[in-house]
């Protein structure tokens, strides 16, 4: 039986916080064990799909999801029929909460708890007006009704606790495990479900196309993605994403729960240069680096693994890199880099997420996923590479980097629990 905290006090802590339930839906499978195989194998989920009525091409690369996972029946959330019945949109968010929720052994508990909910999702409303319009809906002329799919999650899963989207661009579900952590460690609830997704749409699609953001490579779906090699011309577009249960580490260890890691470390910060376009100067996004680990407390040469943004795109990957060797300094020669991107493609709000389900991955085979497609690293982006195949290694303490659109800069530091 749990008991809910009734901490009064409202200031932070700095108690470890244990990630102790993962959910995901993504290109490359939908549970930790799927995903890590997948990672560790170097399988490619892209593949040729049709981009929808605004595209210029007949056919374009992504890394499209198949079917999402009905929530498990024990949650009694809901049935397949009821399931079935919701947007593709709101599958791909409920799916994965559903899942993290019953993956903790949180699910017979919710009344009890204050469960929090944050979730990273960029443009929530343009997506839901636009794939309900394309189903000959009429939402985009009368958008006052309906609820935002953060509440709407929180009242078919019976949480108590607060809720709140984040829109960080490419960093949106990055920065909801961060707004989690930071709930925890005031006190305000006593677990919390955290992370993001995305879908693909063809006004998406259309968007990035037009912004010359996606690779126009037409040979091969599984080549397409190529973060730091010289020949790299675009980033791929992917959907799903993840969610995980917070809660404190004692909490978590005295109801012998599965512990996953601990998300450790957090640093953020923004470039304010430009929309779109990375900055040129690195200073801001190696801030970022540097302070999660800082308040990780952890030195660059503890580092077993980072997972890098990188998503493709020539101006972005040799600025990461830039970045990535301002933070570490010397330990860089020491420091494995590699990006699932190259697997999965750009989850765009569901990437940070999923790529801390890469990180835990590490974690727990003990070994690091590699980049597809490295075949001839870009002098710019001079770093320890892991090019086509797994690299077996201690990992006991991790990075992530996400920079999104507008300069949005996150690190997480997720490392082996104590």
């Amino acid at each position: 039986m749990i008991v809910a905290a009734r901490n009064s006090c409202v200031g932070i802590t700095r108690e470890p916080i244990a990630i102790t339930g993962i959910g995901a839906v993504s290109p490359l499978g939908h549970s930790f064990d799927e995903i890590t195989d997948s990672l560790l194998a170097g399988r490619s989920g892209v593949r040729s799909i049709d981009p929808g009525e605004f595209a210029r091409e007949s056919h374009q690369f992504a890394a499209a999801v198949e079917a999402i996972p009905t929530p498990p029946e024990s949650l009694g959330v809901t049935d397949g029929r009821e399931f079935a019945r919701l947007t593709r949109l709101e599958q791909m968010v409920l799916s994965p909460v559903a899942h993290a929720v019953a993956d903790a052994g949180l699910g017979p508990h919710r009344e009890q708890l204050r469960i929090g909910l944050v979730l990273g999702l960029g443009a929530e409303q343009l997506k839901r007006w636009e794939l309900d319009f394309l189903a000959g809906g009429s939402q985009v002329f009368e958008p006052s009704h309906g609820s935002t799919l953060v509440h709407q999650v929180a009242r078919q899963m019976n949480l108590r606790g607060p809720a709140v989207t984040v829109a960080a661009a490419c960093a949106s579900s990055g920065y909801a495990m961060a707004l989690g952590r930071t709930w925890l460690q005031a006190g305000w609830v006593d677990a919390c479900v955290v992370g993001g997704c995305d879908v693909l749409s063809p006004t998406a699609l259309a968007a990035f196309y037009n912004l010359r953001a996606l690779s126009r490579r037409s040979d091969d779906p599984a080549k397409a993605s190529r973060p730091f090699d010289r020949d790299r011309d675009g980033f791929v577009m992917g959907e799903g994403g993840a969610c995980f249960v917070l809660e404190p580490l004692s909490t978590a260890r005295g109801r012998d729960a599965r512990v996953y890691g601990e998300l450790a470390g957090i640093g953020m910060s923004s470039d304010a240069a430009h929309m779109v376009t990375p900055c040129s100067d690195s200073t801001q996004a190696s801030r970022a680096i540097t302070q999660a680990l800082a308040d990780a407390h952890v030195a660059a040469d503890e580092l077993d693994y980072i997972n890098a943004h990188a998503a493709g795109t020539p101006v972005g990957d040799a600025a990461e890199a830039g970045a990535i060797r301002r933070a570490l300094g010397s330990a860089v020669e020491r420091v494995p880099v590699s990006s699932t991107k190259s697997m999965s493609g750009h989850l765009i709000s569901g990437a940070a997420a999923f790529e801390a389900v890469a990180c835990l991955a590490a974690i727990g085979r003990q070994a690091v996923p590699p980049t597809l497609n490295l075949d001839h690293p870009d002098e710019q982006c001079q770093l320890d590479h892991v090019p086509h195949v797994a690299r077996e290694r201690s990992v006991r303490v991790t990075a992530s980097n996400s920079f999104g659109f507008g300069g949005a800069n996150l690190c997480l530091v997720i490392r082996e629990a104590a």
